[in-house]
């Protein structure tokens, strides 16, 4: 395979098949890359997209995804407490305002919020609109199109809902919801005109086949942002004693998922603070997003770092 060819039928419009995006997987990988950030400059070209995320609700979720700290089949030590109210998420959304993030997601536990705590988010909402300039996101699970129409009407602007992995892979590490049903949301979501955020988790125990998979089953929903999380192994979880992959999985991950999905930023995300470049490699081989400071759960890596390492590689911030 000639992996420039590739990257120019792209360019000019085409589109990888899941035959060659397999074969990519045994391309040489600093050549892939290069195509990688090349396909990025096209579609993307220098801005960097940074969000910023807080835990706006802890807890055991009702749910049983086997890599979360926070499923109810995890017996790690979390953090519980309600939906945070408009003054705590307005101090916290302030601290990221005017620095080069661009979106301030608030993030959930559990399946879904009752209206009353949606309601609460939307107020949350309107504070961070009047009083930042951040673009609002939330991540809340299985939300219905009322409250997403709700929280629209309050300045919301992206939703993340991640597929995880592959549908046929799906079920074994979660039997409590479905990738149909994140679907359902996913398109209930551009239906309404706001902008979509939807990736997933690699090192669960799934094949390359599972992630070219996962990858195709997104370009068929084309959402603005993909994120890529590396498990972060919890004492505690059903997938606590995996092991971490290692830099140049994770580079080819990315690479391979830009060469699927062009048009999106692809944000390398969970994951970072373990691999000895903080991801550096992966933002000069087709990533121009990520997520920055702590995840729900688990350490990253800090705003100020962040900042100066995305400027040094020469991305415009918002």
């Amino acid at each position: 395979m000639n992996i420039n060819d590739l990257k120019n039928r792209i360019i000019a419009g085409g589109q990888v098949t899941k035959e060659e995006a397999m074969e990519l997987v045994n391309a040489p990988l600093d050549e892939l890359c290069a195509a990688a950030d090349e396909l990025r400059k096209h579609f993307n070209g220098d801005k960097f997209d940074m969000c910023a995320i807080m835990s706006v609700k802890g807890g055991r979720c009702t749910e049983n995804c086997k890599f979360c700290a926070q499923s109810r089949c995890s017996k790690a030590d979390i953090p519980e407490f309600d939906v945070r109210d408009a003054d705590f998420v307005s101090e916290d959304a302030k601290k990221h305002d005017g620095i080069g993030i661009a979106h301030y997601c608030q993030v959930s536990s559990g399946r879904r919020l009752n209206k009353k705590e949606v309601a609460q988010i939307a107020e949350n909402i309107k504070r961070i609109v009047a009083e930042t300039s951040l673009a609002p996101c939330v991540s809340l699970g299985l939300i219905d199109r009322e409250d997403l129409q709700l929280l629209k009407d309050a300045g919301l602007k992206r939703v993340h809902n991640n597929i995880e992995t592959s549908p046929e892979y799906f079920g074994k590490v979660c039997s409590s919801h479905t990738t149909d049903d994140k679907i359902k949301v996913m398109k209930m979501v551009q239906e309404l005109g706001l902008e979509l955020c939807s990736g997933g988790i690699f090192g669960i125990g799934e094949t390359w086949k599972d992630r070219i998979d996962m990858a195709f089953a997104l370009a068929e929903i084309e959402p603005d942002s993909v994120p890529i999380n590396m498990l972060k192994p919890i004492k505690g979880t059903p997938l606590g004693d995996r092991d971490m992959m290692g830099e140049d999985e994770v580079r080819r991950i990315v690479a391979i998922f830009k060469f699927i999905l062009p048009k999106s930023s692809i944000r390398f995300a969970a994951g970072r603070d373990c691999l000895d470049d903080t991801g550096i490699s992966c933002f000069k081989g087709g990533s121009n997003a990520t997520i920055t400071g702590n995840m729900l759960t688990v350490k990253g890596i800090s705003v100020e770092e962040d900042l100066m390492t995305i400027r040094n590689l020469g991305y415009k911030l918002a």
